[in-house]
């Protein structure tokens, strides 16, 4: 009962700050205006970058399969992809909670040994989870260093001041949390041998650390990293069309090109961190704060920017995980 009031809590308190900062991003918006830019855009261009967003979907959930086919070699193409689609379509509703959702399904289809267990058992598959975001922090840190110093004159200020000054006030709560946990762990390991609820803890720890560990015994480590490449191409091609949808709309993004799309996806990545569900929020508030600094974009015009290139891989999203949804509910 008392985890059930701690998860309505928590959900309650993701909503809130998903709702504070849409009501700050969307509150300067001339509803004219933003219906007005929509009905301009290119809406050829909208569903290509929906494509492109599917097409992300799939490589994530091949780059996915590599790290886990080291525990379970039976994990096949079409149960990762499912597992990602509905991952995403649960954290619209759930932050994180996907994840989960995710681990579930791999653990259902995972083959068993000898004994009977799971070779991909639920601990296992969130280790490989637990690496697959390693990698996008550390690509994402790359991107922005990227942008930071490949165009400091035109971008620089805008992470080292406007986002620079938020995130080092949260490192130190980053940095408090970060040390509790390897105290816990620490403690239920010296407990494991003494404890029975340490001893199921630490059980459940070395499981995830199992799944790490396996995680990087790939059969191909240049696939993995083509798969790397290609994801992160996707997002930056998403962001892309999205500006060229409204290229042609006379709102100002007609003088924005690629390079400009490479910012806004950094800015864009960024948001995934803040734990909101889909994103919603987080994104348009950084994305309309970043046009409105760098390129004296009026707030309501870089909203129909952050709406349409959010919502609409958003809804690209729902209905992969609606179909996989209906693909696992008939699949034996």
């Amino acid at each position: 009962m008392e985890k059930k009031k701690g998860d309505i809590l928590k959900y309650i308190l993701f909503g809130g700050l998903a709702v504070a900062l849409l009501w700050l991003s969307f509150r300067e918006v001339d509803w004219d205006k933003f219906v007005d830019g929509l009905k301009n855009c290119d809406w050829q261009y909208v569903f290509l970058s929906m494509l492109i967003g599917i097409y992300a979907i799939w490589v994530r959930s091949r780059r996915w399969r590599e790290t886990l086919l080291p525990t379970d070699p039976s994990i096949t193409r079409i149960t990762t992809f499912n597992a990602m689609n509905i991952g995403y379509m649960v954290n619209m509703v759930i932050p994180r909670g996907g994840e989960l959702a995710r681990c579930g399904l791999i653990t259902r289809h995972s083959a068993r040994d000898k004994d009977g267990n799971r070779l991909a058992s639920f601990d296992k598959v969130i280790g490989t989870i637990l690496v697959d975001r390693v990698w996008d922090i550390v690509v994402m840190l790359l991107v922005i260093a990227v942008v930071i110093f490949a165009f400091k004159e035109r971008w620089g200020e805008f992470f080292t001041d406007k986002l620079g000054t938020a995130n080092f006030s949260s490192t130190g709560i980053v940095l408090i949390a970060i040390a509790l946990v390897v105290a816990i762990l620490a403690l239920c390991y010296f407990l494991r041998n003494k404890n029975k609820f340490f001893g199921k803890i630490w059980g459940f720890v070395a499981g995830i650390l199992s799944g790490v560990k396996s995680s990087f015994k790939l059969e191909s480590w240049p696939r993995f990293l083509m798969f790397t490449l290609l994801l992160w191409m996707s997002y930056w091609a998403t962001s892309a069309t999205a500006l060229i949808a409204l290229s042609g709309s006379g709102l100002g993004f007609e003088a924005l090109g690629p390079i400009d799309a490479l910012f806004l996806m950094a800015v864009g990545t960024i948001s995934s961190i803040i734990p909101v569900p889909g994103g919603f929020g987080a994104y348009h508030y950084l994305i309309t704060m970043s046009l409105s600094t760098i390129y004296d974009i009026p707030v309501e015009t870089g909203m129909i920017f952050a709406v349409l290139s959010h919502e609409s891989q958003a809804l690209a999203q729902i209905l992969c995980g609606a179909a996989s949804y209906v693909h696992e509910t008939v699949r034996k």
